[in-house]
């Protein structure tokens, strides 16, 4: 223990040098506005800026794009509780009760305890990794295709806290995710699959294009049919309201606490990723809440709890990238590819060969969480500001960065076809009540849903059995299944005997049984 806090002391007299604050505030900064900015992604904003780290520094270097991975994660939020469009697949979660508050006009509640949450989940990630990597690097270990795809099964439970009041538009919505993420190349035999002879549709639909028509132009086309025009909504502009009351605090605390402790299982897992752990923080703290009829309609929680997993997977991720050169999500793996441009090999060996480095970026991450909850904090009003803007001039501007976010993927001008026919699919699944976060669900986790499984399936011969006698997956298998029938049963048992429609007469007024009296 003393050695550990020995090298992190020398880690901080690395990162605290004044270039490398510099450049630690220069990532930080950057990856709010990549994680702001739909279309961008923090892997492609990685990727962008990595060319620029060729002859600086390798400490300095790292530090500044470890401070665009997790600042991303930060920015996200913003787009995603203000005008409904995930700038990060990780954030999708945030929107379901996020923009809610926004249109309550609680904002500034919003993005307060997003990043209050943020930070603590940030933070504490960063403590394990410090003290722990190696033994949790061991377990991720563990982890072969069966778990993975248990996994993922239980991240589809999730749908239970998206699907709103039906549980088979719920499924539905999912299947049709699913569907759309086989479209292009076979991911085992290499083979087209469902591309009709279309050259373009080999690479498939991108996550960013479809959550961009979904989300934001879903929801500006459906803010237009409202009768009387979309009205302005009023919400504080002091940073101080952005703090969460008692009562609030009072909500959100477990729901933090959860959502770390999922956000940093899961984030160490190769390959699983931060969005899979704000979709089962969210469905977790949904079943876990005294009051599941509030989530989707602007309960805190349903903000703390993904925010909290996804800050907390991002400090995961990178476990198996410095403890076993294996990286943990796709930012990662760029991450690995600037480690052996500068001619590192992380793994074991990096902590006692390159201690400033390995030691130097540990303690940036410190630094940089402490960065990102002052600039957040004070910069609430600014960010809550924009919902003063008249609805019409808000859809102008969302529409126009909807386009350039689309375009700028591939620089290819169809994306933007395929992004206003996703909007226009989006805006009938709202109207018909179907689930457009399921979707993105299945869309983003089915190719590593169907990875496993064939994985497994080729392992096994065929034999099903694999799922359930590795102690594992066989736990995780149980889990799903408990997740996905819990709401079920909780609604039977909140049931009245004699009441065939739910309702109940009490003090001569009619209510509903399990709802809000």
């Amino acid at each position: 223990m003393f050695d550990v806090l020995q090298n992190l002391a020398h880690g901080f007299s690395v990162a605290l040098t004044p270039t490398n604050l510099m450049f630690a505030f220069a990532g930080v900064m950057a990856g709010m506005i990549i994680g702001a900015l739909p279309g961008i992604g923090t892997v492609v904003g990685v990727s962008l800026l990595l060319p620029l780290t060729y002859g600086m520094d390798p400490t300095t270097a790292i530090i500044m794009l470890a401070g665009i991975y997790y600042g991303a994660q930060y920015g996200g939020t913003i787009t995603s509780v203000l005008i409904n469009m995930p700038g990060e697949s990780a954030t999708v979660a945030t929107t379901l009760d996020g923009y809610q508050m926004a249109r309550q006009g609680r904002a500034a509640k919003a993005l307060g305890i997003a990043t209050i949450g943020s930070f603590i989940a940030g933070t504490f990630g960063v403590i394990v990794v410090t003290l722990l990597s190696p033994i949790l690097a061991n377990f991720a270990l563990q982890f072969g295709p069966p778990e993975y795809f248990a996994l993922v099964l239980l991240g589809f439970t999730a749908l239970g806290a998206v699907s709103g009041n039906s549980l088979a538009k719920g499924l539905t919505s999912v299947v049709l995710g699913l569907l759309i993420s086989t479209i292009g190349l076979d991911i085992m035999s290499g083979r087209p699959r469902f591309t009709f002879g279309y050259d373009w549709l080999l690479g498939g639909f991108g996550f960013i294009v479809v959550a961009i028509g979904v989300f934001g132009i879903g929801e500006i086309l459906d803010g237009m049919m409202l009768p009387g025009g979309h009205p302005i909504i009023k919400t504080s502009l002091s940073w101080r309201n952005s703090i969460p009351s008692a009562a609030e605090w009072a909500r959100s605390r477990m729901a933090i606490v959860r959502g770390t402790l999922i956000g940093l299982i899961i984030g160490i897992l190769p390959g699983a990723g931060s969005t899979l752990a704000s979709f089962i923080a969210y469905s977790v703290e949904r079943n876990a809440s005294k009051h599941p009829e509030e989530f989707g309609k602007g309960a805190i929680e349903g903000v703390a709890a993904p925010e909290s997993a996804n800050n907390s997977a991002s400090a995961g991720a990178m476990i198996p990238l410095l403890t076993l050169g294996v990286p943990g999500s796709g930012t990662t793996a760029v991450l690995l590819g600037g480690f052996l441009l500068w001619g590192l090999r992380p793994g074991p060996l990096l902590f006692t060969q390159n201690p400033e480095f390995a030691w130097g970026l540990i303690a940036s991450m410190y630094i940089g969480n402490i960065m990102l909850v002052l600039l957040n904090i004070f910069a609430i009003p600014v960010f809550a500001s924009m919902l003063w803007i008249p609805y019409g001039i808000q859809a102008a501007f969302v529409v126009l960065f909807a386009i350039l976010g689309a375009y700028s993927l591939n620089n290819n001008p169809f994306d933007i076809v395929i992004m206003v026919a996703f909007g226009l699919l989006g805006f009938a699944m709202k109207r018909l009540d179907y689930s457009a976060a399921g979707l993105i669900l299945g869309l983003v986790l089915g190719p590593l849903a169907e990875k496993s499984l064939r994985q497994s399936l080729t392992l096994s011969h065929g034999d099903w059995s694999i799922f359930f006698t590795r102690p594992v997956s066989g736990a995780l298998m149980v889990l799903a299944l408990l997740a996905l029938l819990w709401p079920l049963a909780r609604k039977a048992l909140t049931r009245t005997p004699g009441g065939s429609g739910g309702l109940r007469r009490n003090t001569g007024e009619l209510q509903f049984a399990g709802g809000e009296e």
